[in-house]
């Protein structure tokens, strides 16, 4: 059975993330305390772990967060009350909604990145090495045919498959979706991931701060 993509207990009123919160804040990297509500961070560079894969996302910077509420009392949860300060610039970043990052994840050619191409050949016949694959953008997409790259092969289908029950696959769509930080109200402990566009080199980052903001305070976590 597939694991939803978000669960909501509308009757208890609390929320439940998909990532694993760890016991208490100070478990995670960086954490405070905003009034009665507690805040853990951990930055991830550009993984994703999803259960016993890791995803990777060139484009965006990855963050977990996890949200601990009050014993007596749930919290408003929302991804738009989190920006990133990257290197100390007065400017924040503000997250991007998952399905940016899941539309990267599934089309490598979503943005177009400079690649080193080769032309290798004889006489009129010749092969691309280096040019990034073309990848369907939707069903019955001609677009993957038009690349010269040779068809991987593919191992035989076996003929009769009837009586054998396969689990279908998590798409990457509900991976992204199952692990984000969930919007809503939380009653007991929450985590997900967050996500910020960038372009540049991680290495070229030398401090990140995470900004929690509520209707009245906000409070910083330091990442690097």
């Amino acid at each position: 059975m597939r694991a939803p993509l978000v669960l909501a207990f509308v009757a208890s009123g609390w929320l439940c993330g998909q990532t694993t919160v760890k016991d208490k804040p100070a478990d995670y990297p960086a954490h405070a305390a905003l009034g009665t509500t507690s805040i853990g961070a951990e930055y991830l560079v550009h993984s994703i772990p999803a259960g016993n894969q890791t995803l990777l996302t060139p484009e965006y910077l990855v963050f977990e967060v996890a949200v601990f509420p009050p014993r007596d009392r749930a919290v408003e949860i929302s991804s738009g009350n989190f920006t990133l300060r990257l290197n100390g610039k007065k400017q924040v970043m503000y997250p991007v909604a998952p399905g940016f990052v899941a539309a990267a994840l599934k089309y490598p050619d979503w943005e177009v990145r400079p690649n080193a191409q080769v032309i290798a050949g004889v006489g009129d016949a010749g092969v691309v090495i280096g040019r990034p694959p073309v990848v369907g953008r939707f069903p019955d997409d001609p677009r993957p045919g038009q690349s010269r790259l040779p068809r991987a092969p593919k191992a035989p289908v076996p003929d009769d498959q009837r009586g054998v029950q396969h689990e279908e696959p998590e798409s990457i769509d509900q991976i992204i979706a199952r692990t984000a930080l969930p919007d809503g109200s939380a009653a007991k402990p929450v985590s997900g991931y967050l996500y910020f566009a960038h372009k540049g080199k991680s290495k070229s980052i030398k401090s990140l701060e995470l900004i929690y903001q509520d209707k009245t305070e906000s409070v910083t976590l330091k990442l690097l």
